[in-house]
């Protein structure tokens, strides 16, 4: 039993390490077949589609796991918003469209 468990491991791993691979290749050749000619950039090598994408990663995707995700996000905003009244619904409607306006990280000036 204990060496199924190893051998499902394994495999699983393996196969992870070769998607990654597998979508590095698919991301050189996308890059060199269209962008080169479409604006103008150098073609690039199979580690730089490697490196391009897990920037990617890391700036758009994340890393899944038990991170905070968005439903989390929205499901706490709904519980918190449904706990006020409505004047300080408002309120905050309010401030945030102060903030959005003028700048987020701005002094209050």
């Amino acid at each position: 039993m204990r060496n199924k468990l190893k051998g499902k491991i394994a495999l699983f791993a393996l196969a992870g390490i070769a998607m990654v691979f597998a979508v590095s290749g698919i991301v050189m050749w996308l890059w060199n077949c269209l962008l080169p000619e479409i604006i103008g950039v150098k073609a690039i090598t199979f580690w730089q589609a490697m490196g391009i994408l897990v920037l990617s990663k890391i700036l758009f995707g994340g890393f899944g796991g038990k991170g905070f995700h968005k439903d989390k996000f929205r499901r706490l905003k709904e519980e918190r918003m449904s706990a006020m009244s409505p004047e300080e619904k408002e309120r905050f409607k309010e401030i945030w469209k102060q903030r959005c306006e003028r700048g987020f990280f701005r002094d209050k000036c």
